[in-house]
């Protein structure tokens, strides 16, 4: 799956953060993954909603495990932001992603100059 938006989206370690929850880090190599920020798995089918410069809107589905909607917007090739929701876990969920990319994989962030 080829979105342009997230062509422009750097791989490495991302900080997502979620208000009222703890920041999580994840190692990206493919930018993709961005979508289902939910539903960290393999195996699920994705269709294409929107896909313009600045944004994508994909709809999923994960076999067993549920599906979600996201809609990311990139700011700049190290931040987006992202909605999500859907149904995980036999329930449902919907929040907001502040997501921005603070290094190298396998680098600690602490170690990063700022």
């Amino acid at each position: 799956m080829s979105l342009a938006a997230l062509g422009q989206v750097e791989a490495g370690l991302w900080q997502l953060d979620v208000d009222g929850k703890a920041a999580r880090q994840l190692c990206i190599a493919d930018p993709i993954a961005l979508l289902q920020v939910e539903h960290d798995q393999p195996g699920c089918t994705r269709f294409v909603i929107a896909n313009e410069p600045k944004s994508a809107t994909v709809h999923y589905s994960c076999q067993k495990a549920g599906w979600g909607r996201t809609t990311i917007r990139v700011e700049t090739p190290r931040a987006v932001s992202i909605q999500t929701q859907g149904i995980a876990r036999n329930a449902p969920f919907e929040y907001a992603v502040q997501a921005r990319r603070i290094g190298a994989c396998g680098t600690p962030a602490s170690a990063k100059p700022r």
